[in-house]
């Protein structure tokens, strides 16, 4: 099968969009599936309102066409909704191609913390935008029945995984810091709340990874915390392992690609108890879930390392590639087939 994988979001961005589709496509290619890509790079582009280090691809349906036609794909997935999402779609309708989508990004909560949006009104243009294809791929239970009950169709749950191999505990630590290290690593912009984090009075080091149009202003505003900018590979890894606790004030996630990296460190996880962390932690014992982040982050600190480590290792990257093959599948095959067609011939 060749598949190919539409998407807004790709290097330079780090983002947790970035890392789903980087390890899904590397396994997808080692169980033999044939994965070509369109992103941004080879477009002209333009920088995102309020949020210059992410550019948008000015990329148009005649465009996507082209590219389509000349790759020849089987089946073809739209991992996010910006212009070459847009475009990909309009070309696929237009051509009578199957697609599925992914759901990665609260845009309705993301926009809602920036501009006065109502969020009835972006539900509804996820809906139409989502709703036309053989299947919307979603991380998590609590997502799932979130946006069914929103009106979104065809949902099918597509998790996510960790390099446990890369991301483990080590004995030595990078971070020469007063213990106990406090540890957040994502963007650093308003929607990810990293503000409700540098608040707390807490003991020890807060420490900050990563990058993001709120860091000046915060790293202002709160000159104890450690603002360490983005970090990848191993450098990262050996940052997650020096800490001792992994602490997620976002209150809008679907996932936590992060939460995993943290947990396969040997980080239990501090958070409030919205969908993502209470997905991913569960009733695990891996973590503490609470709605005053400050009790949570007291309490994490009385969680083995071995017991976030084991939690961590039952997400793999190997099982996150077949489920998202399994519903390609399934959109491409029977009875979700005639429902594509017909969700396609609607959305026209």
């Amino acid at each position: 099968m060749r598949i190919l994988v539409a998407t807004d979001a790709w290097h330079p961005q780090v983002n947790g969009v970035v890392r789903s589709l980087e390890a899904t496509i590397a396994e997808l290619r080692a169980l033999g599936v044939e994965v070509e890509m369109i992103t941004p790079q080879g477009f002209r582009s333009v920088a995102l309102p309020t949020y210059p280090g992410i550019r948008l691809a000015l990329a148009g349906r005649r465009a996507l066409s082209a590219r389509l036609a000349a790759l020849r794909p089987d089946h073809v997935h739209i991992a996010t909704e910006g212009p070459i999402g847009l475009a990909a779609r309009a070309a696929c309708l237009r051509e009578g191609r199957p697609f599925t989508t992914s759901y990665h990004t609260q845009f309705p909560d993301y926009l809602a913390a920036r501009l006065p949006v109502p969020r009835d009104l972006v539900y509804a243009a996820l809906r139409w935008f989502h709703n036309a294809g053989c299947g919307t791929m979603v991380a998590t239970e609590s997502l799932t029945e979130d946006l069914g009950k929103r009106g979104f169709r065809r949902l099918m749950r597509w998790s996510r995984g960790v390099d446990a191999t890369l991301f483990h505990p080590r004995a030595a630590s990078i971070l020469d810091l007063p213990r106990p290290i406090f540890l957040y690593v994502g963007r650093v912009a308003v929607e990810k709340n990293v503000e409700a984090l540098l608040e707390l009075d807490l003991p020890g080091s807060t420490v900050i990874v990563g990058d993001g149009p709120a860091r000046a202003g915060l790293q202002a505003r709160y000159p104890k915390a450690h603002f360490l900018g983005n970090r990848t590979g191993e450098l990262l890894a050996r940052t997650y392992a020096s800490a001792d606790v992994f602490v997620f004030p976002s209150r809008t996630d679907t996932f936590g690609i992060v939460l995993l990296e943290a947990l396969a460190s040997g980080l239990p996880v501090a958070a409030y108890p919205v969908p993502g962390p209470k997905d991913v932690i569960a009733t695990s014992g891996a973590g503490v879930l609470d709605a005053d982040l400050f009790t949570a982050c007291h309490a994490a600190l009385k969680i083995p390392n071995a017991c976030a480590r084991a939690h961590a290792l039952r997400f793999t990257w190997r099982e996150s590639a077949r489920q998202f093959l399994d519903n390609v599948t399934t959109a491409r095959s029977g009875h979700d087939g005639v429902t594509c067609r017909n969700a396609q011939a609607f959305a026209r």
